[in-house]
């Protein structure tokens, strides 16, 4: 399975930005996906996660601010990210999950700053 992540870049605080991850290779349809962000010097975090059925879940910190939405027909994640903060500044990454293996993509960078 190969993840391919984009839409990461700089943004003004208050600012938007839209990750994408679509998977490729030997899909069966996902159990989950989502994202996960790495802080410098810190472990990777959840960011939000949604399962094949729609249900989904946030971190906290995001809760009203980003929204996670899924093509399952292309195996695509989608990360939407409003009101950004400069604490969201990271290392985003894709997570997918079937038959119970989970395989990471490469990060992108999202920094908010004025």
């Amino acid at each position: 399975v190969q993840l391919q992540a984009s839409g990461g870049g700089a943004v003004q605080p208050g600012g938007s930005l839209r990750l994408s991850c679509a998977a490729s290779g030997s899909i069966f349809g996902f159990n989950l996906m989502g994202w996960y962000r790495q802080f410098p010097d810190k472990q990777r975090e959840l960011v939000a996660a949604i399962t094949n059925g729609g249900s989904q879940n946030y971190a906290d910190s995001v809760k009203g601010r980003f929204t996670i939405s899924s093509d399952n027909a292309k195996n695509t994640v989608y990360l939407q990210m409003n009101g950004l903060k400069p604490e969201d500044t990271a290392v985003y990454y894709c997570y997918y999950v079937q038959r119970n293996q989970g395989y990471w993509g490469q990060g992108t960078q999202v920094t908010v700053s004025s």
